[in-house]
């Protein structure tokens, strides 16, 4: 039995390949600095997490697979180098993952957990048992990961450090295109260069398929059609903004009782007009097009359109995006990942759609100086749909602290009850003494303000 080890076992990413391997076959171990909630759940089928670093873990190890964020100078890492184990970054190893298989990439500056996650329960659903590595927790199936027996591979491509381009797709997805991650990629046309090479790994008569809304995602189909890719457009209700022989629209979107939207789908793919119906539970126009997407690839694999359609209807979202974690004193509580302004703009008009009646409080921690400083412009105008806007002191994350505070974010909104909150212990106690029934509290937050939810449900 081949036992592979993991650096990092802990985080989204990592977590979701070592699931895979352990449920097809291969022993696995894995080590991180702390026990995260999917290192834990790692545990519980059976994996042993270390916690800490040392060269002893990998021991007996075939191969060793080790997070991004995992240097050369990591003491397993140096152990794997010296004893000559196989040590592999996760871009390198994915593509293994993917030969054989039909591989459905999806990227895109917001959206791709969601749309992989639609896709994999939608196949699922329909009984292709697919295999799919999915960045958060999808709500209808208790996991991130599955080692299917099905031909669909479904993975969220990550474009950070182009993690992406280690993958072998024969569809790929793109939900959007603009410019994040400036501690990567320092300029829009960088990004930019790294999805027209993530599209060059298409095969000739592979898929691409990209909203049409988005003028980022829109170039890119102009250089997908230039290589002569079958090119999809989708969009809600426009002119689909560009010449696209292929496409899929939204028609007709009407608020439903259960929180999301209901719509028409319009299309022309397979060579022929058809409509049918779809009443989604999960919020917002940006699920909308999150459907569009996943369906769009259905049509690729050539699925029943209208079961496809009735499984995203039964689609109950991931953790952390838009996940209502409970209510105490009459104020709900929503988690939420958000931390790009075109993300904040679509999940507080998602919270203002599902809760019109309610004051929605928007308590955002900005996560990385890089991006908070490159976007501030952007972020102090994504707060509209908020009654009230409290802002924690930037999250660090990967980057060392620097002389900037989200104070100067605040000060340049033009929000007329927009605070900055402090640290996470002061904004909890702003929050404590503010908030009253019939509130509804968004956590927007990559870093750990979530925590709050739970301290905050149990004071109250």
């Amino acid at each position: 039995m081949t036992r592979v080890h993991f650096i990092g076992i802990g985080g989204s990413g990592l977590s979701a390949i070592a699931r895979l391997l352990k449920e097809s076959g291969c022993d696995v171990t894995g080590s991180d600095n702390a026990l995260s909630p999917f290192a834990a759940e790692l545990q519980r089928i059976g994996i042993q997490v270390f916690i800490g670093h040392h060269p002893r873990n990998v021991q007996g190890a075939d191969m060793v697979i080790r997070s991004s964020a995992v240097g050369d100078d990591n003491p397993e890492a140096q152990a794997a180098l010296q004893a000559g184990i196989p040590l592999y970054k996760r871009a390198d190893f994915l593509g293994r993952l993917m030969e054989n298989k039909t591989g459905v990439a999806v990227a895109g500056s917001h959206g791709k957990t969601t749309v992989a996650a639609m896709i994999a329960w939608m196949l699922t659903s329909l009984k292709r048992d697919p295999s799919f590595i999915v960045g958060s927790v999808l709500s209808n199936l208790g996991v991130n990961a599955h080692a299917g027996k099905g031909a669909p591979f479904v993975i969220e491509a990550d474009e950070y450090d182009r993690m992406f381009l280690g993958l072998k797709p024969r569809i790929e997805v793109v939900t959007n295109l603009e410019h994040d991650h400036p501690d990567c990629f320092p300029t829009f046309d960088d990004i930019r260069s790294a999805f027209e090479s993530f599209i060059d790994l298409l095969p000739q008569n592979g898929v691409f398929i990209a909203s049409s809304e988005n003028q980022g995602s829109a170039a890119l189909m102009t250089y997908a059609r230039r290589k002569k890719l079958n090119v999809v457009s989708y969009a809600i209700e426009n002119d689909l903004t560009i010449n696209c022989p292929q496409w899929m629209q939204a028609r007709d979107l009407r608020p439903n009782r259960k929180g999301g939207f209901d719509f028409t789908v319009a299309s022309n793919l397979d060579g022929m007009l058809k409509a049918f119906g779809v009443s989604l539970q999960v919020p917002g126009q940006h699920n909308v097009r999150n459907a569009l997407a996943a369906l769009c690839v259905a049509s690729a694999l050539k699925l029943p359109m209208k079961e496809a359609a009735a499984a995203l209807n039964q689609f109950t979202g991931t953790s952390r995006r838009f996940e209502l974690k409970g209510e105490a004193k009459r104020v709900l509580f929503v988690d939420d990942y958000a931390h790009h302004p075109t993300e904040i703009r679509a999940t507080l008009a998602g919270a203002r759609a599902r809760y019109p009646e309610r004051r929605i409080w928007a308590l955002w921690q900005p996560h990385t100086y890089s991006r908070t400083q490159t976007l501030q412009a952007e972020f102090a105008r994504a707060f509209d749909d908020a009654d009230e806007v409290l802002v924690t002191e930037i999250y660090a994350s990967r980057e060392a602290p620097q002389n900037f505070s989200a104070k100067e974010v605040v000060a340049a909104m033009t929000h007329p009850s927009a605070r900055y909150g402090g640290s996470l212990d002061e904004t909890k106690k702003y929050l404590r003494d503010h908030l009253r029934p019939n509130d509804a509290l968004i956590v927007l937050s990559a870093g750990d303000a979530n925590r709050l939810i739970d301290e905050l449900m149990k004071e109250l």
